[in-house]
């Protein structure tokens, strides 16, 4: 494939991505879409669901690879690009990471999200380690903490992932 083709191809899904958010709005949900594109060439779509499914982990990335990962029978997501109308959040790229998707292409950014009213900058902030009181996280030792560990490794018809 050509340069400008990629190029092409890049700007062709960033806009489906941004066409999905702004009908979403439309639907009633949030200003987020995005799709998820598999080394062979199937497109996955999502929207932001958050509010009309209750559920503050259902992020259009999110859901775009809840969609790919079932739409291809495998969680491994490996050789897939995500396309989203707004720069990932925290959640997000977290998922991303965990799809092993392998690229991220991205249209807004967090400030004109921020501007929109969805400043995620706390999380950012957390993340980074400048603010570890939004969420305290404590590390408690206790005797049987790694029988689940154990039970994993113990079983031999286990999903490595």
């Amino acid at each position: 494939m050509s340069v400008g083709n990629e190029e092409s191809d890049i700007r062709r899904h960033l806009e489906r991505a941004i066409g999905l958010a702004v009908q979403n709005v439309a639907d009633g949900g949030g200003p987020f879409g995005a799709l998820v594109v598999t080394a062979r060439g199937s497109a996955f779509e999502g929207t932001n669901r958050v509010t009309l499914d209750n559920d503050p982990t259902a992020h259009a990335e999110v859901v775009a690879i809840r969609a790919a990962a079932a739409g291809t029978a495998n969680f491994d997501l490996h050789g897939s690009v995500l396309y989203t109308s707004c720069e990932p959040c925290p959640l997000c790229l977290a998922s991303a990471l965990w799809a092993r998707i392998e690229r991220v292409y991205y249209a807004a950014d967090r400030h004109g999200a921020a501007a929109a009213g969805f400043d995620d900058a706390l999380f950012y902030e957390y993340f980074d380690g400048t603010r570890p009181e939004l969420l305290p996280v404590a590390h408690e030792e206790i005797p049987t903490s790694d029988l689940p560990f154990d039970a994993w490794r113990a079983n031999a018809a286990r999903t490595d992932y």
